[in-house]
């Protein structure tokens, strides 16, 4: 039964605006909403813009629609835009960092007013010079600390004389920080690998680590999920918790997504972006699909799932540790199975413009109705509708009449056959598919004859291609008349 005096399960996907919804950052966007809707919790959205230089113009707008189109929606912070801003919804906002400056200048004070961190004057130069000597002698490369000495009233003097300066987290010295991921168990680390870390830039704005820690405290986040990137800075953020008298929520790092050869997954190997492979026409419940089970596994042999399933079913203690291979191949099984399920109706109105784009303009839209009924078994993307079906709209088709023999004939036999099948379909009345593969194999049959003799060129007949669906599907869409047409065409070609 649900405690109603347990604190509310709260989640959040925190992206930065420096562009395009990774594949990764999907992943970690649902199971953070999984995790939060299974729990009865609350699951928001925020952007951590700190770092303006990445920031690229209309990013958020594309997370927010990337999300949308997903169908993870989030409870709370930033919820869409109205009127060409972001619009937001809750209690602890802004939930844009650029717009939390004073907040977060407010607790960096603190933690300096505590001693807790410190004003660093250290020029860049001299900073770079630190770091390339650190390298030289094998090191570790972190700040030396040469601030650390400096008295209030020489930060006083420093900062009226308005030099240049950041603030820095004081580490602790020689202490064990453990804690228990969600995924990966216990990690331990000495604060002696931890760097003065700085939090707040010279240009007033917060580094990641800070601004992390404040609003995820402020926002009552209760669980963290995130890439295993920030694992070893994980660290850090609790030296800052505890330097500000808080209780830390619970982490988990989640493995890389790795492409067939193990490397990480990027944009060279590969689409990374989810508006790629929603442009290409994969469903959004087929890739929020394969995405969940890129490193969990229900421990079941059952791999398709709803939305509201994977809400049932999610279990962070079954999340890999292991990184998880994005198997393309995979992804377009799935997505067929998922176009198999979709009612006629709507597969043809998702994918008439695939069609329309890979066919051009087409003015038989009953036509198109139909070819598109008979993909809709076939393709494994929405892109694929009419790759291979130019030949429904040909007026004339172009094909070398060598073409029409099958392996096992010659050219005197295939016309022989072709001059048979013109006479048979001839007398058809009934032009229905069934109709049409139970005369023709029955006629097959009691002549003798070979399904392989009689039914290759028939289907290059009407198609012109190599490969293409069965010659009675073909024949039932294009109708008597154009298919009677084709095959008279294909006779006249062997003569």
């Amino acid at each position: 039964m649900f405690n109603l005096f347990k604190p509310q399960i709260r989640t959040r996907f925190a992206p930065s605006p420096t562009g395009y919804l990774h594949i990764g950052g999907l992943r970690t966007a649902l199971y953070a909403y999984l995790f939060a809707k299974q729990n009865r919790g609350k699951f928001f959205l925020r952007i951590e813009d700190t770092d303006q230089t990445r920031e690229i113009a209309g990013a958020v707008d594309n997370l927010i629609k990337a999300l949308k189109w997903a169908n993870i929606t989030p409870d709370e912070g930033i919820i869409g835009q109205q009127g060409g801003k972001v619009a937001e919804k809750g209690n602890f906002g802004p939930y844009t960092q650029s717009q939390r400056l004073p907040i977060y200048r407010r607790h960096a004070d603190e933690l300096v007013k505590n001693g807790h961190a410190y004003h660093c004057f250290c020029a860049p130069e001299r900073l770079e010079k630190l770091r390339h000597d650190q390298e030289a002698a094998k090191q570790p490369t972190k700040y030396d600390g040469l601030c650390r000495s400096l008295t209030a009233k020489q930060v006083a003097s420093m900062i009226k004389a308005g030099e240049k300066h950041v603030i820095r987290m004081k580490s602790p010295d020689n202490k064990v920080i453990e804690f228990t991921d969600l995924v990966r168990g216990q990690v331990k680390v000495n604060s002696k690998e931890i760097d003065d870390q700085v939090l707040i830039k010279a240009d007033g704005f917060p580094i990641y680590h800070l601004a992390h820690v404040v609003d995820d405290y402020l926002m009552k986040t209760t669980h963290i999920i995130r890439g295993e990137e920030w694992l070893p800075s994980t660290p850090k953020h609790l030296v800052l918790f505890e330097y500000f008298g808080w209780t830390p929520p619970k982490y988990a790092h989640l493995s890389l997504i790795l492409n067939p050869d193990k490397s990480k997954l990027s944009k060279r190997q590969g689409d990374v972006a989810i508006e790629d492979y929603r442009d290409k026409g994969y469903l959004p419940e087929a890739l929020v699909n394969y995405v969940a089970l890129l490193g969990w596994n229900p421990g079941t042999e059952q791999e398709i799932f709803s939305l509201k399933e994977l809400v049932k079913e999610f279990d962070v203690k079954k999340i890999h540790k292991a990184g998880a291979v994005f198997d393309v191949v995979k992804l377009n099984w799935m997505n067929g199975e998922y176009i198999k399920k979709l009612p006629p109706e709507k597969f043809v109105e998702m994918a008439m413009p695939y069609l329309e784009k890979n066919i051009g303009n087409i003015p038989d839209k009953k036509l198109a109705q139909k070819v598109l009924l008979l993909e809709q078994e076939r393709i494994s993307k929405l892109s694929e509708a009419g790759e291979s079906m130019g030949f429904f709209f040909a007026e004339k088709l172009k094909y070398p009449s060598e073409l029409l023999v099958w392996k096992k004939s010659n050219q005197a036999k295939t016309l022989e056959n072709l001059n048979i099948l013109m006479g048979e379909l001839e007398k058809i009345p009934d032009w229905s598919r069934s109709n049409l593969e139970d005369y023709l194999l029955k006629m097959i049959k009691d002549r003798g004859l070979t399904n392989g003799a009689m039914l290759w060129p028939l289907r290059v007949a009407l198609s012109g291609l190599e490969k293409s669906p069965p010659p009675f599907d073909i024949a039932s869409i294009l109708g008597k008349e154009i298919s009677l047409s084709r095959i008279k065409t294909a006779i006249m070609s062997l003569q």
